[in-house]
């Protein structure tokens, strides 16, 4: 499991550095650093070569201090940094060589730049468009010059610190959840696209056929535009250029970087706009990425409180397997005063972990308090608010929080990871729908919002579930299958759901039973199959039930151990007392939690016996203190008072300072 934790050195001056990490590593026990490598505050003149001796001091820092680092040289970074950490020479409005990211309405897409307009707010600057020739050649050229700095033998593991890459950040500029209309159509943008449609059909010809028309050159070809985004055919090309550019762009950069340690992306989960699920789908695809590991964030709401950012957070935890590379442990006042308490940031942490992440990180543990106008014209000192070390160097009551996660997950994590989910079905995910679904809420094909009310329904019947690919995936194993079908499915993927069927596994299909294949063609597999085939029945009793609270409980089991963990996440309306029923394996037992309200809890059961657990007591936001508690079948330990309760290689101790 990772566990990571950011300190942004850029923020801070160079005498502080060693006091930082050392406090960190005392406070919490985690010993891999993440740290953005910001272009403009390494290279804030065109005129100039890139100076990293910064960040090289400081990844040789990390290494004599025994902590490994993941470092993330962007070339976006966001991190409240001016114009996202791209200089200020890039922008189109400083080099007019430098195309600007256009929207479907022909309008520039902007970020925030390094300047203030009158009303003290950061003026909106044009982002470039990633494919312009020009802007290309120069970000290849920071990330070629920082990999020859920051990737040498001194610094690379296993002799060195740096044991992994980050690439971009959330897509390539924090877009990765944005709508499919909202970029890019520049005209390199646009290239691309017609450039992919001509790899994907081969010729004119076959276009035509496909969506019935009669164009003699690509370049008349237009993508779907906001009001009127054509056929769902048209739809479905622009999902797949999306998902092509994501992948090309942030490949092009890590080969640039040229890093031979893994290489980690970090997607933003999907956002809460209708049709933002679809947006988010038909981008984010891993099962095509060559040479880079998904990864994710947050920076969606308070899950605690919020269930519809509860359901995108696990959305986007299930998707792939990958680590959490940015939960938000610092930042109250730019985002929600909820984060002020330790117990939220717990609490979603859990929840990742419970729905596939694996490994967490705290952003950013560490307060800052140095920096300049050319790096962040708008925000005050410290930075972030409320870190778990403050800007001063001081532990806060969060560390202890924090501790209590990377002792519990450094010890079992490895274990963890081998359990896997208890489910009662599969969603199975067909991109195509979401490409048409983002444009058209009413199309037949859907795909993101099924999916919500898919997981909706799981939870509501105490089921946890997998996310697949239904075009590169491996059925076997998924017994039962549930999706909402269109006119249309690809022709393989129809003859893998038939086989399944034949097999005898069951596939709940809702909507259309798809009668044609990718081409538009006639194709019936699917729909005989269905006709055919008889769906087995499948009993599938609650293997964990929450009878008394308001919570959400996850279950995952070893395959080969009689070893469970139980996650349990109190929301925000919820009493004091949390009583969870699980029967799973011929056993069934009785959890009962006193926990905060918007707490957490996470329980190792061997043999049917309390192991080592973790239980938060306090919520400060909330004004929630209890003395946690944590039995089951009425053997186990409680607090003496208000406090965090944990037991961590059998050793039960409470933690009475976490605000």
């Amino acid at each position: 499991m990772l566990i990571t934790a950011e300190y942004p050195y850029f923020r801070d001056t160079p005498e502080v550095w060693a006091d930082r990490l050392r406090t960190l590593v005392a406070a919490t026990g985690i010993r891999v650093i993440t740290t953005y490598v910001p272009w403009r505050f390494h290279q804030p003149a065109a005129d100039r070569e890139p100076d990293l001796s910064a960040a090289t001091d400081f990844v040789r820092l990390c290494g004599r201090l025994g902590l490994d680092v993941i470092v993330k040289p962007g070339p976006f970074i966001h991190a409240e940094t001016n114009y996202g950490g791209l200089p200020d020479w890039v922008s189109p409005l400083e080099d007019a060589s430098i195309e600007p990211q256009l929207d479907s309405a022909g309008r520039t897409v902007r970020w925030s730049g390094s300047r203030l307009d009158r009303d003290g707010r950061a003026e909106p600057w044009p982002l470039p468009a990633p494919l312009c020739p020009r802007f290309s050649v120069l970000a290849r050229e920071w990330l070629r010059a920082a990999g020859r700095e920051l990737l040498t033998a001194e610094l690379l593991a296993p002799n060195g610190p740096v044991v992994a890459v980050q690439i971009g950040n959330e897509g390539l500029f924090t877009n990765g959840s944005r709508p499919l209309d909202d970029y890019d159509y520049s005209p390199s943008g646009l290239a691309f696209f017609r450039n992919g449609l001509a790899r994907h059909y081969g010729d004119l010809d076959a276009y035509n056929r496909h969506h019935g028309t009669s164009v003699r050159f690509w370049t008349e070809i237009d993508p779907p535009r906001a009001g009127s985004p054509g056929t769902p055919a048209a739809c479905a090309d622009w999902g797949r250029f999306h998902a092509d550019y994501l992948h090309h762009v942030l490949r092009d950069w890590a080969d640039a970087f040229g890093s031979p340690v893994p290489v980690l992306l970090n997607l933003n989960p999907p956002a809460g706009e209708d049709g933002a699920m679809d947006a988010w789908l038909a981008r984010v695809r891993p099962e095509q990425w060559t040479g880079m590991e998904y990864g994710f964030t947050n920076w969606m709401g308070v899950v605690s409180a919020d269930r519809g950012a509860h359901a995108r957070y696990v959305v986007a935890a299930k998707r792939a397997p990958g680590p959490n590379m940015e939960e938000n442990w610092g930042f109250s006042k730019l985002y929600d005063e909820a984060y002020a308490s330790a117990a939220t940031s717990f609490h979603q942490t859990l929840l990742a972990l419970a729905a596939g992440a694996t490994g967490f990180n705290v952003y950013t543990a560490v307060g800052t308090g140095d920096w300049t106008p050319a790096l962040d014209v708008v925000h005050s000192s410290p930075y972030p608010d409320c870190a778990p070390i403050d800007e001063d160097g001081r532990v806060t009551a969060k560390a202890a929080t924090v501790r209590m996660l990377a002792e519990f997950f450094t010890l079992h994590g490895r274990e963890f990871q081998e359990c896997v989910p208890v489910t009662a079905a599969t969603w199975g995910l067909y991109t195509p729908y979401a490409a048409v679904a983002a444009w058209d809420p009413q199309a037949a094909e859907q795909c993101g919002r099924p999916l919500l009310a898919f997981h909706e329904r799981s939870r509501a019947e105490g089921w946890d579930y997998r996310i697949v690919d239904l075009e590169h995936a491996d059925l076997s194993g998924h017994d039962q299958v549930a999706l909402h079908g269109g006119a249309f499915m690809h022709r393989h993927v129809q003859h893998k759901l038939a086989a399944h069927l034949r097999a005898g596994g069951r596939v709940d299909l809702e909507g259309l039973v798809p009668l044609l294949d990718e081409h538009h063609q006639p194709c019936t597999m699917l729909a005989e199959a269905l006709r055919d085939t008889g769906q087995p029945d499948r009993e599938v009793p609650r293997a964990v039930r929450v009878v008394e609270g308001i919570a959400d409980a996850y279950l995952r089991s070893h395959p080969s151990a009689d070893v469970h963990y139980l996650t349990v996440l109190a929301q925000s309306d919820s009493g004091p007392h949390v009583v969870v029923e699980i029967e799973h394996r011929g056993r069934t037992q009785r959890v009962e939690l006193t926990i905060a309200a918007g707490g957490a809890a996470i329980l190792r059961l061997a043999a049917g016996e309390l192991g080592d657990f973790l239980v938060t007591g306090i919520n400060g936001h909330l004004g929630s203190a209890v003395a946690a508690a944590c039995r089951v079948d009425g053997t186990g330990a409680a607090a003496s008072q208000p406090a965090d309760l944990l037991r961590v290689g059998g050793r039960t101790t409470q933690e009475e300072t976490t605000p």
